[in-house]
């Protein structure tokens, strides 16, 4: 439990710190521990441009009876639009979370998404791809991925 706390700690501070920039930015994490049967793990990001922020964060554990998945997704935009929704699904073969957040003002955006799934062997993988765009630059974008 300890390195499930270390890893939330971890990605939450990314999300903060990222969303409190001011310039185009795009940042993810990701972290995954395999130990005595027990796996636990996830991804997160984060993107700000302009007035607009999007961040999610998928986690997920397993051990040898149990599994458990979880994600969730914030946007904000000073003046625009912003919208968020996660989805947790279970079929006979995994949990999946799907988070998704997208933030828009006129030509900016920021926008980030987090897949993860756990397996009902034990097996975990999550990925989160984190973009942010204002028009006349390069779009900031971000990619992690574990397995």
């Amino acid at each position: 439990m300890r390195v499930f706390n270390c890893a939330l700690f971890a990605a939450v501070s990314v999300l903060v710190a990222s969303t409190a920039m001011a310039q185009t930015s795009a940042t993810t994490v990701g972290s995954k521990v395999a130990r005595g049967g027990y796996t636990t793990g996830g991804t997160a990001g984060s993107a700000a441009a302009g007035g607009t922020s999007a961040s999610t964060i998928g986690l997920g554990a397993a051990s040898r009876t149990s599994s458990a998945v979880g994600g969730a997704g914030s946007a904000a935009a000073v003046n625009g639009r912003a919208v968020s929704n996660t989805k947790v699904r279970e079929n006979p073969q995994m949990l999946r979370a799907q988070s998704r957040a997208r933030a828009s003002d006129g030509g900016i955006w920021s926008q980030s998404m987090t897949n993860t799934k756990v397996r009902h062997n034990g097996d975990l993988s999550s990925w989160t791809r984190s973009m942010a765009h204002e028009p006349g630059s390069k779009p900031a974008m971000s990619r992690t991925r574990v397995r």
